[in-house]
Order: structure tokens, then sequence, then C-alpha cells
């Protein structure tokens, strides 16, 4: 329950720089009055706009401020929820809107319009409209509950009922709805997208494949072809080691024989050259000499001929032994001749193995190469084992976007289940009815209080049904001035009465702005004062009026506004 405790303000409309101090809990019923202009309705403009920023009568916000001060217009009230005492300031030049819970302000780090959405909603629980039907009747900007339109009247009962959370719940639910469609939407493309990936990943692993399958080929036939060349160059090879091996060994052997046969038959040569040339130097010597050139003695004719004939016979030995040695060279020279071209084929044997050895280790360098690349191409680093790996994880990122799909498919299902629940023809309207019956119970119960004897009922979308004893049908417009104020009266016990049975937005306060000035008659009166005097005692009423002569005596207290020097000002 909120129990108002009180209010000041000063620089508000009429009211002057000194605060007028309201005590809201002093008295069960205070009498309000004053002329026309002194200020009796400014209370109420005051106590709205301190909880809702906006006053009870339709003025505009700057011309809150007065006009005399221009400045420092100031409200505050003072008002308690359970345990909790709270404070609300709020001002005009300069703005201020301060909220006070047991002496200390509350985070004003949001916007003033989720500042006042706190106030509200957390800890008042009650807007504009319901507090004014729970808590003011009045005959200016007021509009009454039945003149309200459906969807307004259907607010009013939902804050009574404490059920506008329900309200509250489908307009988020509204929005986690929007959410989740605009997810699943989202969803649904990208799973399109990734359906698309999956084909087109599928195509590139075939074509890689594909081509992978012609490179395999192609290197397979390149390794062959090489295999097969280096099958010739190594059979080529046997057959030059089987003739350097079946060669070398005699090769050597015999040419080295014969260079030792050449080497020995030289020197014969030069030997049987020198021996030849000292027979021809003795020939001629006994051939142009008859007298010894040491002794001078002659030489005897047939010594010179034995001589002669001698040398003559060895020199035909020699040579004979010479031509015989030439012939022998001739031999050794064609057998070293022969070897020398055996030992030139060797080497060149040997060659052909070495070049064939370097072109067979560069084939098998190239195929190793080719065996490599297959490898990589055939293996997890392949591209055709890369693209397999990302098909992989795309259809599992699919496969898991449609379990999100499902997922969140299942919660719109729900959500759609829970939004025909909280709509107003579901579980408000359960609870609506439930309390129909208390409701028109006890506006007919007012409504026989103010000699008001009429059958009135609402229905659940809040459309009165009004019969007479004489059972004739009426609508609230039907009736005139006074008995529809006596409907608006008894409406609004109805709503107090219920706002305490819930306890949503029970209050202390009732103020009734010029309602026995209106339309109400003696009988009126006096009816509406009885039921003022059965309140609770913890409600204080307010009661402005003009009529201070009638109304004097009939009340606990009694406020007198006034004007001085055009401020407003309180006897």
């Amino acid at each position: 329950m909120i129990l108002f405790k009180r209010l000041n303000y000063k620089n508000f409309l009429s009211t002057g720089n000194n605060w007028t101090d309201i005590d809201l809990s002093k008295s069960k019923s205070t009498l309000i009055i004053g002329g026309n202009g002194a200020g009796k309705s400014t209370m109420l403009d005051a106590l709205s706009f301190a909880l809702f920023g906006k006053p009870h009568r339709n003025i505009n916000k700057p011309q809150l401020v007065n006009s005399i001060n221009n400045k420092d217009c100031l409200v505050e009230v003072v008002f308690s929820i359970g345990v909790n005492d709270y404070k609300i300031v709020r001002g005009i030049k300069p703005n201020i809107f301060e909220i006070y819970q047991n002496g200390k302000m509350l985070d004003q780090s949001s916007h003033a319009k989720e500042y006042q959405k706190i106030l509200e909603q957390n800890i008042l629980k009650l807007n504009h409209k319901s507090f004014h039907q729970i808590v003011v009747l009045g005959s200016s900007s007021f509009i009454p509950f039945m003149q309200l339109p459906s969807q307004h009247r259907r607010d009013v009962i939902e804050d009574l009922l404490d059920i506008n959370v329900f309200s509250k719940m489908n307009v988020l639910l509204k929005e986690e709805t929007s959410v989740l469609k605009e997810s699943i939407k989202d969803i649904k493309y990208s799973v399109e997208v990734l359906v698309n990936k999956i084909s087109t990943q599928e195509k590139y692993i075939r074509d890689i494949t594909n081509f992978n399958q012609d490179f395999t080929d192609r290197k397979q036939a390149e390794i062959k072809k090489l295999e097969a060349e280096i099958l010739v160059f190594q059979d080529e090879n046997s057959k030059c080691d089987i003739f350097v091996n079946e060669n070398q060994s005699i090769m050597k052997k015999e040419l080295n024989d014969a260079n030792d046969k050449k080497q020995s038959l030289l020197q014969y040569q030069a030997k049987f050259q020198e021996k030849i040339k000292s027979l021809v130097k003795e020939a001629k010597f006994y051939e142009q000499n008859d007298t010894c050139p040491t002794c001078t003695q002659s030489i005897d004719a047939t010594l010179r001929s034995n001589n002669l004939n001698a040398a003559q016979s060895k020199a035909k030995k020699i040579k004979e032994a010479m031509d015989d040695g030439l012939k022998k060279s001739a031999v050794v020279e064609q057998t070293i001749e022969r070897f020398t071209k055996l030992a030139d084929e060797i080497r060149q044997k040997l060659s052909t193995i070495s070049s064939n050895n370097n072109t067979i280790s560069r084939l098998q360098g190239q195929i190793q190469d080719y065996q490599t690349e297959l490898k990589e191409i055939s293996g997890s680093n392949g591209d055709s084992s890369k693209a397999e790996r990302e098909l992989y994880a795309i259809i599992a990122e699919k496969n898991e976007k449609k379990n999100d799909e499902y997922v969140l498919n299942e919660k719109l299902l729900y959500n759609k289940v829970m939004s025909e629940m909280l709509k107003d023809t579901g579980i408000k309207t359960k609870v609506i009815k439930q309390y129909l019956p208390v409701i028109n119970h006890l506006v007919n119960k007012y409504l026989q209080t103010l000699d008001f004897f009429v059958h009135f009922d609402l229905d659940e979308n809040f459309q009165e049904s009004i019969r007479s004893r004489h059972r004739d049908a009426f609508s609230y417009e039907s009736f005139s001035e006074g008995e529809k104020q006596r409907i608006d009266l008894a409406l609004l016990f109805t709503w107090r009465q219920v706002a305490k049975m819930k306890n949503s937005v029970a209050t202390n306060l009732l103020i009734l702005d010029e309602t026995f000035d209106s339309s109400l008659d003696h009988d009126g009166v006096e009816n509406l004062m009885r039921i003022l005097h059965t309140l609770d005692d913890d409600t204080n009423v307010f009661v402005i009026s003009h009529k201070g002569e009638i109304l004097d005596g009939k009340f606990e207290n009694k406020i007198e506004f006034y004007k001085d020097k055009n401020f407003s000002k309180v006897k």
C-alpha cells in the first residue's frame, strides 16, 4: 500500500517562493476551500506533477512555473511503501527529477523516461491513468472510467488486478518472437548458403579428383617410362661391366709385357746401331788405309782383306739381327696398338658406365619427385583431402544450423502457445471474469448507497449493461450528469476497494475535486458523505469544494487557500 505523507511545492502555478506544505496523512477527512483561482486544485496538479511529470489538469509544462518569479519551480512528495520511505523531487528551471529511497538517491544514469518507468513500474506500480481512477475524482480534465475507450478501461483494470504483468510479458514475448523469427530467417539463409557451398565443394572435389587422377596417370606413365629408360641404361652398364671385367686384367698384363718387350728391343736396336757404327768405321779404315796411321807401318793386304771380310760378316749378322728385331718390334707395336685400342675401349666403357649412372641417378631423382607429388596429392595435405575436410566442416556447420533452426522453431511454437495465453482473450480474461462478479457487486452496492437503484454490469470487454427495475436497458450516456456522477463515484470506490483487496495499487489518499459542487443534489451529497465516513481508518480523504458553508463541520480538518498579492497561500 502507498501511504502518502506530505506534499510541498513552491513557485508552482500561482504559488510563490514560500513553500506550501500539506500533511496528507494528518486527518481522515480534510475539506479544502477557497475562492476561484485561490489555488485549491493546485495541490492536485502538484501531486500529479511530482509523481508523473504532468499535472492533473490540461496545462502545458512551461505554464506550471509561476509567471511572476518564473524560476525555481519545485515539488516534493513523501510517501512510504511497506518498510521503505520514498521522496520524489521534481522541478522546472532548473529541471530536476530525483528519487530517494530511505534517504539515498537512486542511480540517475538512465534516461529521464527510463527513470520515470522505474518509478511507475517498480515503485508506484501504477500509471497516470490508473492513479486518477483510484485516487482522484475531479470536474476538470479528469476522464471518468465510463468515458474512457475500451483499451484504456482494460489498462486501468489490469493495473488494479495487477495482471498488466501479462501484457508486459506479451510485449516481451512479441519482441522475443520477432527476434526468433529474424534469427530463423537468418539461419535458413545461412543453411541455403551452406547447401550451395556443399554443392560447390562437392563439384570442386569431383573436379579435383578427376584432375588428380589424370595427374596420377600421367605421372605414373612418366615413372614407367623413366624406369624403362633406367633398365636400358642398367642393361648397357651390365654389358660394359662384363667387357671391362673380362679384358681389363688381360689388357693390363699384355700391355705391360708388350711395353717391356718394346723397351728391350729398343735397347737391342741401340746396341746394334753402335756395333754397326763400329764395324762400318773399322771396314772404312781398312778400305781407305793401307798404312797404320799410328806406327806408319804398312798393313798387310791379307790382313786388311780378312779384317774387312770379318767386319762385313759381323755387320751382316748384326743387320740380320736388327731386321729380326724390327720384325719383333713390329709385332710388339701391333700388340701395343691392339691393347691400346682395347684400353681406350675399356675407358670408353667405363665412361659410358659413369655417364649412364649419372643419367640413372637423374632419372631416379625425377621418379622420386613424381612419387613425392603423387604422395602429396593423395596425402592428408593434398588439395583433395583439404577439400574433403572443408566439406565435412561445412556439412557439420549446416547440421548445427539445422539443429539451431529446430530448437528455435520449437521455441517459436512454445511462444505461439504462450502468446495465445497472454492475449487479452487468454489468462487475463479468465482472471477478469473471476473478479467481474465482485466488481459488479461493489458498483451496485455503492450505487444503492447513493440512492441510484439500477443494476450495473461490466462484461469482460468492459462494456456496460445498465438496467432499471423495470428491466429497461440503458447506457452510461443515457443518464443525466448527476446520475453519471453517481456511477463515476461508485466505480471510484469500487476500484479503491478492489485495489485494496489486491494490495496492488492501494493507497491512503482519496481526492474529490469539486465533486460536491457539480451535479450532486442534496441527497447525493448526504449519501456520498455517508460512504466517506464508512471508509477505513487508513484512508485520508481530501475534498476540494466551493461549498464551504454547506460542508463546514462535516470534516475533521480544513485547509483554506487565499490570494495575497497574486500568490496563493494557505491559512
